[in-house]
């Protein structure tokens, strides 16, 4: 409901929960009923002024992702929940395209 004013904003389920994506790039997850949105060097420290941690999508397994939880005063204010995601969204943007390893195949 936060973001109903963004266009095209669509999900896809993933780690028990779902992932938010406008454009192909997701810049959010929705997991365990928390929200979780995309961080780097550019807005992490909002993040962990607010004191959240990187998402840690599995509880047996170490494994964190660079996607940190967004504290609830920021979930329900509407304009702060979209300036939060708008700032996740451009990271996704202006990201550069991985690149695509190649299988290595056996001459025979």
């Amino acid at each position: 409901d936060q973001l109903e004013e963004w266009n095209k904003v669509s999900y896809k389920k993933m780690f028990g929960g779902a992932g938010l994506y406008v454009a192909d790039k997701m810049f959010a997850i929705v997991a365990n009923d928390e929200v979780h949105m995309k961080v780097d060097d550019t807005n992490r420290a909002m993040y962990e002024e607010e004191g959240s941690s990187p998402f840690k999508p599995f509880d047996d397994k170490p494994m964190t992702m660079s996607y940190y939880y967004l504290p609830e005063e920021i979930i329900e204010d509407r304009e702060k929940f979209a300036h939060w995601a708008q700032l996740s969204l451009l990271i996704q943007l202006n990201a550069k395209p991985k690149a695509i390893k190649k299988k290595k195949t056996k001459k025979g």
